[in-house]
């Protein structure tokens, strides 16, 4: 170990994490094995809607292996509240009980009724088939619109509606927008729900401590922290008596930003039994259980003058909640209020949010949450904008960007961006798939008759990354991440240890944090350690989620390491006998400025503080600095994702040609992850326009409960991403990061729907709503011919 000039920040420094990951040694929740371990599985409603007349767990404890066997009715006071809701959006928001087992009523297949107890898990699973449940069944409500209506069964009749909040915002006069434009182009697009899908499920193991009275409870969890806060007040057991630790986590996409049932109930059995328990979700119960994504009915207009400048914006959601409110479900789509307006530069906007309760799994954040619907329905509005003004579709975007700017900017939707240069962007992506090129090419093939014609479509987006500040962001309250914790600190061998509030499921911490770390610190990133994932190791923390990781956490670790190198510089001067300001640390050594004596090197300096004997007057001993950054404002990462795609008129099937997206997520710290996470939000953002939707029939029954019947794309399936950047730092944190993680799925998706529409347009078809199943694609054909 010794101290390097080398720069690390910047650099496609390997994955330290893979290594693991790829030989087999990464520890998942279901890897724990604890002795006397029990294993617990969960009965769950077959049925949308039901009063429950009956539960008797009894045929199942007669089976061997079986332990207990509780209903919702026998544990009813091993709680002290339900599933709390964490979003309130308005203060006359309806919120229903969500207790961890179902008491009296289900609603929802997927819904728990009773739970088995049992020394392994296929007694548990075995034991469920015998429990007899008698239901009264009711009528389902599975359509969002549909629900609102009039004489509609109600999800909950104690609230006495369907209708879970509204949520509004206004800014400038929209009314006389529209009264003045020339035209105005309306449209109605679909968010379908769709499913995580996780490589890893969900699974949790809860281990009472023999010393002490506490509990160790591991969970497959992006939130560590909000689990252990949040289950203290489900279970009124003490927060300090409460570790959490999320092992390796095989990803999450927002489906684990929650606190579930599950977690709950491992808790409780655990202490109920005094013994440690498992419970590890199946797939098929994965589908029904785990949150959904998505799911909205969108209607938006523009007003436009005929020389294709946006005047006003009107948007009107209907938001499907599901049956209940998990942690942040009513906030999803009010947060991607903002966002509507996208790079757009206009004068009058105006949003309204109804959130609907439904007989289906609830909805929660899934990657990108709010903005990417946000994206979807502004870039898909100025794509029929252009049909309608018969103009070019880039060129009409191009008219409307936002200039240039590095401080931040108000828009119309009120909140304040923080740097964007949109029209260098966008040209940068037009340039590089040769947009001029291929509009000859398409004309080429119409003028033809090509049975196969191309589209070429373009998404653009901005969006609310850096999830945070803790208070007012631009003047308009928003829930958000908040701040977030790190620790750093060099140890007597000089080696560096950085704790961190944020808990990685799969986006490379440990590699970025350590480049960080290093080059604050003059050291070699292997002589950095990232401890993270464990309230016991890092006690204050707000997570992963939202794109806040590095624009939040890593600048907290920059700021943590950059007090470290001040104390050392003290340290260093005093040891070297010469003013502070004389001194200069470079490649990991303090020097005398205009000096060629040797210097002290950071490790020296590290061993003298731990050591003590040799310190400045009033200096604590040890090399240590705890930072919590709370950004004045969110990050707002932006790009252009355009798509070429081949249709083929005659069987609707659709083939991605190129993919291209220029992204701006500020100055980059390791351009493979950057890529890299790229790739998984792309990925997923073609799989919502081409493939995956969470269907259910008339009574509420899932048709898509399995993976044969759910369609996840293979790598097969997609294309090769050409990838480029442009650099537009942040002014709200001192390294101008922006993040990345949710861009990918962001953009994708519009900049698919769009080449699939635009390839077809000329055939008169002007809307199709995702998935663009060749089915789907070839029924547009045939109506619009």
């Amino acid at each position: 170990m010794t101290e390097t000039s080398e720069r690390y920040v910047g650099r496609s420094v390997p994955r330290r994490e893979d290594a693991a990951l790829l030989t087999g040694r990464a520890t998942w929740t279901d890897n724990i094995r604890l002795p006397g371990m029990l294993h617990f599985a969960v009965l769950r409603s077959p049925v949308a809607h039901a009063r429950i007349l009956s539960v008797d767990v009894g045929p199942a404890l007669a089976l061997p292996g079986v332990v207990a066997a509780f209903t919702g009715e026998d544990l009813a006071d091993d709680f002290a509240i339900g599933l709390p809701c964490g979003w309130p959006v308005t203060e006359d928001i309806k919120i229903p009980d969500h207790p961890p087992l179902a008491r009296g009523e289900v609603n929802h297949v997927g819904d728990g009724v009773a739970v088995v107890v049992a020394r392994d898990r296929a007694s548990a699973q075995d034991a469920l088939e015998l429990i007899e449940v008698s239901y009264d069944e009711l009528p389902a409500v599975v359509d969002v619109e549909a629900a609102l209506a009039d004489g509609t069964p109600l999800v909950h009749a104690e609230l006495g509606t369907n209708h879970c909040y509204t949520w509004p915002l206004a800014v400038g006069d929209v009314d006389a927008a529209f009264a003045q434009a020339d035209v105005v182009v309306e449209g109605r697009y679909l968010q379908q729900r769709v499913i995580p899908s996780a490589m890893e499920p969900r699974a949790v193991v809860v281990n009472p401590e023999p010393v002490g009275g506490g509990f160790t409870i591991y969970s497959s969890t992006q939130v560590p922290h909000f689990v252990r806060d949040i289950l203290a007040m489900i279970c009124g057991v003490p927060d300090s008596k409460l570790r959490v630790v999320a092992p390796d986590v095989g990803g999450g996409f927002g489906s684990k930003l929650n606190v579930y049932a599950e977690e709950a109930l491992a808790l409780a059995l655990a202490r109920r039994l005094g013994a440690p328990v498992k419970w590890v979700e199946g797939r098929s119960e994965n589908h029904i259980a785990t949150t959904h994504g998505r799911g909205q009915v969108q209607r938006i207009a523009v007003a436009a003058t005929r020389e294709g400048t946006i005047l006003g914006m009107r948007v009107n959601l209907l938001a499907d909640m599901g049956a209940y409110l998990q942690l942040l479900t009513p906030g999803i789509a009010v947060f991607g209020a903002f966002t509507y307006c996208g790079l757009y530069d206009f004068g009058a906007y105006s949003f309204e949010c109804r959130g609907v309760f439904t007989n289906l799994t609830p909805t929660d954040a899934y990657r990108g949450a709010g903005r990417s619907e946000a994206a979807y329905a502004h870039e898909r509005i100025m794509d029929d904008l252009a049909r309608a003004l018969d103009m070019d579709p880039a060129e009409v975007r191009l008219r409307n960007l936002i200039p240039p700017f590095s401080q931040p900017c108000t828009v119309p939707s009120g909140v304040m961006y923080d740097s964007g240069d949109y029209d260098a962007c966008m040209r940068k992506a037009l340039d590089l798939v040769g947009y001029e090129d291929l509009r000859k090419e398409q004309q080429r093939r119409r003028e033809s008759g090509d049975p196969v014609q191309i589209g070429i479509g373009i998404g653009n987006f901005t969006e609310s990354g850096g999830l945070s500040p803790s208070k007012v962001a631009a003047g308009v309250r928003l829930q958000s991440g908040g701040w977030e914790a790190a620790t750093v600190r060099m140890t007597i061998s000089g080696k560096v240890e950085v704790v961190t509030g944020t808990s990685p499921h799969g986006q490379g911490h440990e590699t970025v944090w350590a480049q960080i770390a290093a080059d604050a610190l003059g050291v070699h990133p292997d002589d950095v350690e990232v401890l993270h994932g464990d309230t016991a190791v890092a006690p204050f923390g707000r997570d992963t989620y939202g794109s806040r990781s590095l624009p939040v956490g890593g600048v907290a670790v920059h700021l943590a390491a950059g007090k470290v190198a001040e104390k050392a510089k003290k340290i260093a001067a005093h040891l070297l006998e010469a003013a502070e300001d004389d001194i200069e640390f470079s490649g990991g050594r303090f020097s005398v400025a205009g000096t060629h004596a040797p210097g002290v090197t950071i490790q020296e300096v590290a061993m003298a503080a731990s050591l003590a004997a040799n310190l400045p007057d009033g200096m604590e001993p040890n090399l240590t600095a705890d930072t919590h950054f709370d950004p004045p404002n969110f990050t707002w990462p932006f790009g252009t994702h355009i798509c070429v795609t081949e249709v083929d008129t005659e069987t609707g099937r659709v083939r991605i040609q190129r993919y291209v997206a220029v992204d701006d997520c500020g100055p980059i710290v390791n351009p493979a992850i950057v890529n890299g996470q790229l790739h998984g939000g792309i990925a997923q953002g073609v799989a919502q326009a081409l493939y995956e939707e969470a269907r259910h029939d008339d009574a509420g029954n899932p048709t898509t409960a399995t993976l044969a019947d759910y369609t996840v794309p293979a790598a097969s399936d997609l294309p090769n991403f050409e990838l480029d950047q442009t650099v537009t730092p942040s002014p709200t944190n001192p390294m101008g990061v922006k993040g990345i993680g949710e861009s990918g799925a962001i953009g994708s998706s519009p900049a698919v729907m769009n080449a699939v529409i635009d390839a077809v347009a000329h055939l008169g078809v002007t809307h199709i709503d995702m998935p663009a199943t060749p089915e789907k694609v070839w029924r547009a054909i045939q109506e619009a011919r």
